[in-house]
This record gives structure tokens, C-alpha cells and sequence, in this order.
């Protein structure tokens, strides 16, 4: 069975989730209620535009319909055309004549078409342009427009298709010109394209909205430099409407013509469109608006009032667990349920860091106690065979090593004696450690060697005492025998770490029996009844007691040499 993940089961998550799942809802329901509401009026504006769009789109489309009807008869009807083309015997007072009539024609009948601005007819033979002018522009405007077209068909008739209307790009402004061509003789129509939407320049579509047309391929033809800085993108293929826009956004909606291929598009300020929203949808939105910060102001109220409470008391508990017993709640400005929670805490962490001073300075007096004992601990043993050594010695006379074995015990008994303090020096250590190899090398002569190396800079680095000398002990006792040689190795070493040293004793016995080594890797105790192996737990416990977690001590054997300990400590002076 998988474990919960904590934060799922925090009180903090399970609180607001619970807000979220009333609150929430409401907040989703009137959110999608605004949203449809705003869709629905797009929607119906959107659509009424459109039906606009349409009814003039119909409107150009007949008008532009008709003018294209009534130039492609004068092709096939009138006869005067016959004398506008290029013939060698033509009387030139027939050509005038021609001229006259056709004028009078075309100038009588362009009053019907008032959504063209010129008819005109054009004899390439002859170079001759004829045009009427429907447009109230200016005469400057009007021969302007009409020197264009001349240009166009004199030099590039071939760029616009006959019989059918061409959007057609002048200096500045875009036409629409159709136009048939009778051997020669042009008969068309053009109109300017800003005409097409003079109408809707009385139609209101916000302060910002208007109507334009565009190119079949979606480039702006009127109103050009307000597309680009709106940055408004007139692509929409087969959508009733679109959402476009920059900083502000417009509804667009487009019509395409029958007779030529351009658009007539409109562009309607969203935000004059929402401005008809309905009161109800705005008070929706209030609602909405409320319950959100009703929640922000409901977790606001929670945090401050119950949940930095309780996460104090949980950010206090986990310091406690850490070991800090120092760590205390605030019982001011508190509800009472809380002052009496973190009252108690306090009163339970203070009985805690008293309960364990008492404790550890039990300890630390047990330690010493021990550590005393340890020191009083004299081997009978070791202090009889002495004796017996000294008076073996006085038989036969041999004074000198009678005098080195006498300082040895006397340097011996006075360190067990002396010292009663939790740290010595390593010198100190060291030396009493070879004073006691120095015994039981006189004891059993050529029987075993020993080795102490110590780089200098350690020399003054406190250590507890008799820890050495127990572990060296400890090889004498169940390492050593009188068949074979005993090498032992006593060496302080560097550790990459400069805060720490590492002290290494090693001897060239069998090693440590597998189910001892078992016991000390697992930190069982090998003491038994008779007292047996106290040292290397005292030494243990000792490590455990003075540096905590810093220090370490480590049992193996290592092939070819026998029984090995390392003990880490921190390298600090005396």
C-alpha cells in the first residue's frame, strides 16, 4: 500500500480544499455564464452586421452588375463604335459626329449608375478618350483619375481581364474597371473604391469601428494605416465572425462580392459591444468577483488565525525532534485555545531540557565512574607477574633491567592513578601506552615488537584517556602467545578532512574471531559474567558520550596482518 504524500494529508491542503470545493463551483458557473453571455451578444451583433454587410454587399453587386450589362450592349448595339476604329477612307467630320453621339449617350445614361464614377470609351487607333464623371470630386481629382486609366489603356490593357470587373491599383488609390474591347475601341467603366463604402460612413459602429474593403487574399485596400496599427488580422475562413485585435479587440465580419473579388468587411469595438451587456450579466460578474475575493479574504483570515498558529507548533516540534530545547511558542495575542496549547508546550519543552540535563550529567557522572573504575582497574595478573619478574630479576642480580622495569611501573600506576579528567594529551597517550608494551616486553623478551608513529603537529590533540592502551591491551591478551611473533602498529594519521584525525592500531595475529567482529560492526556488547572485553565497550561508549555523532570507530581484519581499529575524532587541542 503506497504512503500519502505529506502535503496531501496537511491539515493546510485538506482546509483548502474543502473552501475550493463550495466556493469553487460558483466561481466556474458564473465564469461560464459571463463567457456565454459575452458570445451570445458577439453572436447577435455579429449577425446583425453581417445582415447589414450583405444588403449593401447586393447593393454594389447590382449596381456594378447593371454598368457591366450596359457597356457590354453598347458593344453590340451601337454602330457609331464602327467610326472610332481605324479606317484609311473615314471622313473626319464622321469621327466627330461619332464622338458627339456616343458621348451624349453615355453621359445620359451614366445618371442612372450612380454607384460607377465614370463610363468611358477609348479609340486605341486614334488615341481619343471619351469619359463622363459622376463623382463630386474636384476637377484637379477627376482629370487625375482619368489621366490613370488613360495611361492604363493606352499601355497595359493586357493586365485587367476583359468582361469582367479588376481591382486596379493607381498612384494612390485602389479602382474597379471593366471594359470590352471592339477591335480596337475600349468600352468600360471604373469606379474609385473608397466610394463603395461612402454609405457607411453613416453608420454608427463605435467610436472606433468602421467598415472596410480588402483584397481576395485578405489585404486591406481602405483604411489601411488603422489596420496596422491595430495590428488586426482580416484572415477568417468559413466563421461567421472572428475576435482580432492588438490592444483593443474588434469583431470582424466579412462579405464577399459576386462581381469581383474583394471583401466588405466591418469592424465592431468589442468593448461597445460588452457596454449592452445587460445589467443581470454585470451583476453576475460582481457575484463573481465577490466570491473570489471572499475566498482570497476567507484564506487570508484562516492563515492568519489558525494555520500560522499550528504551523508554528509544527515548526517548533520538528526543532524539538532536531534536538533544539531552546525553541518556544508566543502565548500573547493568541485565541485561547492556542495560548493554552503553546503555554503547554513551552512548560512541556522546559520539564524536557530539564529531564535531560539531569540525565546527561547522570551520565556524565556514570562515565566518570567508569572511567575511574577503569583506571583502578589493575590486572592481578599483570601486577603479580611483575612482582614475580622484579624478584626473578633480584635472584639473579640483573639491576638494570630491574631499574627500567621498576620506572615502567611507577610511570605506569601514576598515569592510572592521575588521571581523572575526560581528555589528556596524545603525547601523554602515547607514552603510557609505550610504557605498558615496554612491561610486557620485559615480561616476554623478543616475543613481539611494537610501533608508535605520530606526525608532531598532532602531539598536543586531546584525546580521552586509556583509549589506546585499552585496544593495544586487548591484542596482548588475545593476539599474542609465546609460539609466535607479535608485530603491533600504533600510527596517527592526516585525514583529507584537516578537522579530523584518525588513530590506527593493528596487529600481526590471527584477527578478530567472525562472531566477535560480527557483534562489534553491529554495536552488540561482548561483555560477559566474568567481566571480559569491558574495555573495548568502555572505549566505545566513552566515543559515544564525549563527541557524539562526530566520532567513529571501526573494527576489521585485514588480510595478511591481523586485527585492525581506527578510531576518527576531531582534531581539536588540549
Amino acid at each position: 500500500m503506497s504512503k500519502i504524500k505529506p502535503i496531501f494529508n496537511s491539515l493546510l491542503f485538506k482546509l483548502f480544499l474543502s473552501v475550493f470545493l463550495i466556493i469553487g463551483p460558483l466561481i466556474v458557473v458564473h465564469i461560464v455564464n459571463n463567457y456565454y453571455a459575452v458570445e451570445v451578444i458577439r453572436s447577435q451583433v455579429a449577425q446583425s452586421n453581417k445582415n447589414m454587410l450583405n444588403i449593401y454587399m447586393d447593393q454594389i453587386d447590382k449596381g456594378l452588375d447593371g454598368v457591366g450589362k450596359y457597356i457590354f450592349q453598347i458593344t453590340q448595339d451601337n454602330t457609331d463604335l464602327y467610326f472610332l476604329q481605324y479606317n484609311e477612307t473615314l471622313d473626319s467630320n464622321n469621327y466627330e459626329e461619332a464622338k458627339i453621339r456616343l458621348f451624349n449617350t453615355i453621359t445620359n445614361q451614366s445618371y442612372l449608375y450612380t454607384s460607377i464614377d465614370s463610363i468611358f470609351i477609348y479609340s486605341e487607333a486614334y488615341k481619343d478618350l471619351l469619359f463622363t464623371q459622376n463623382s463630386s470630386d474636384d476637377y484637379y481629382a477627376r482629370y487625375a483619375a482619368r489621366d490613370e486609366i488613360y495611361q492604363l489603356l493606352e499601355k497595359h490593357p493586357e493586365d485587367l481581364i476583359e468582361g469582367r470587373w479588376n481591382i486596379w491599383k493607381g498612384a494612390e488609390d485602389y479602382y474597379l474597371i471593366q471594359y470590352y474591347n471592339v477591335n480596337g475601341v475600349y468600352v468600360g467603366a471604373w469606379v474609385n473604391m473608397d466610394k463603395l463604402i461612402t454609405p457607411f460612413k453613416y453608420i454608427d459602429f463605435g467610436d472606433t469601428g468602421r467598415a472596410l474593403l480588402a483584397t481576395s487574399n485578405f489585404k486591406p485596400i481602405t483604411n489601411k494605416a488603422f489596420i496596422e496599427k491595430e495590428m488586426i488580422d482580416l484572415t477568417m475562413r468559413q466563421k461567421k465572425y472572428v475576435m482580432t485585435g492588438g490592444n483593443d479587440q474588434f469583431v470582424l465580419m466579412k462579405k464577399k462580392s459576386s462581381q469581383a473579388n474583394f471583401y466588405l468587411a466591418a469592424l465592431i469595438p468589442e468593448k461597445e459591444i460588452l457596454e449592452k451587456l445587460p445589467f443581470l450579466q454585470r451583476i453576475s460578474s460582481l457575484i463573481t468577483v465577490l466570491a473570489v475575493l471572499f475566498l482570497l479574504f476567507f484564506i487570508f483570515i484562516m492563515r492568519k488565525v489558525f494555520l500560522q498558529p499550528i504551523n508554528r507548533i509544527v515548526f517548533a516540534m520538528k526543532k524539538l525532534r532536531s534536538g533544539d530545547l531552546d525553541i518556544r511558542l508566543p502565548v500573547n495575542r493568541n485565541s485561547t485555545e492556542f495560548r493554552l496549547m503553546n503555554g503547554n508546550f513551552n512548560h512541556m519543552v522546559s520539564e524536557i531540557k530539564d529531564l535531560k540535563i539531569n540525565v546527561y550529567e547522570e551520565r556524565l557522572n556514570l562515565q566518570k565512574a567508569e572511567l575511574k573504575h577503569l583506571q583502578l582497574q589493575i590486572n592481578p595478573h599483570f601486577f603479580l607477574n611483575s612482582l614475580n619478574i622484579i624478584y626473578n630479576l633480584a635472584t639473579v642480580k640483573d639491576f638494570a633491567v630491574i631499574q627500567e622495569m621498576a620506572k615502567c611501573l611507577a610511570n605506569y600506576f601514576r598515569f592510572m592513578c592521575r588521571s581523572n579528567s575526560y581528555f589528556v594529551k596524545l603525547k601523554d597517550e602515547l607514552m603510557h601506552t609505550d610504557n605498558y608494551l615496554k612491561i610486557q616486553q620485559l615480561r616476554f623478551p623478543n616475543s613481539f615488537k611494537y610501533y608508535i608513529e605520530s606526525p608532531p603537529e598532532f602531539l598536543n590533540c586531546k584525546i580521552p584517556p586509556l583509549i589506546i592502551q585499552t585496544i593495544v591491551e586487548n591484542s596482548i591478551k588475545h593476539a599474542f602467545n609465546l609460539d609466535d611473533s607479535l608485530n603491533i602498529f600504533i600510527e596517527v594519521m592526516k585525514e583529507e578532512d584537516p578537522e579530523f584525525l584518525v588513530i590506527r592500531m593493528q596487529d600481526t595475529g590471527e584477527g578478530f574471531p567472525e562472531e566477535v567482529l560480527h557483534s562489534l560492526i553491529a554495536d552488540q556488547p561482548l561483555t560477559n559474567e566474568e567481566g571480559e572485553r569491558m574495555g573495548i565497550w568502555n572505549v566505545k561508549q566513552r566515543l559515544s558520550l564525549l563527541y557524539g555523532e562526530k566520532a567513529a570507530i571501526r573494527f576489521f581484519n585485514e588480510q595478511g596482518k591481523g586485527a585492525t581499529v581506527e578510531i576518527r575524532i576531531p582534531n581539536e587541542l588540549i
